[in-house]
């Protein structure tokens, strides 16, 4: 079964993936992979961090004005 993934998990991945490439210690071999799985880990946190400012305006006008 596979693990649902946090953003954390996601960026904490994607911090390990740039410093491999920033480091040079990424074989060449396996460049693309890193690449590819890096750019699915940047969409997953975009979509997260825009749902998760969607629900907290959804929440913010919710208290701003609620109903009578």
């Amino acid at each position: 079964m596979k693990e649902t993934l946090t953003y954390e998990a996601a960026y904490a991945e994607l911090a390990a993936i740039a410093k491999e490439i920033e480091n040079e210690t990424i074989s060449v071999d396996v460049l693309a992979i890193k690449v590819k799985r890096a750019s699915e880990l940047i969409a997953f946190c975009q979509t997260k961090l825009k749902s998760t400012e969607s629900e907290v305006n959804k929440i913010i006008s919710q208290m701003e004005n609620p109903a009578s």
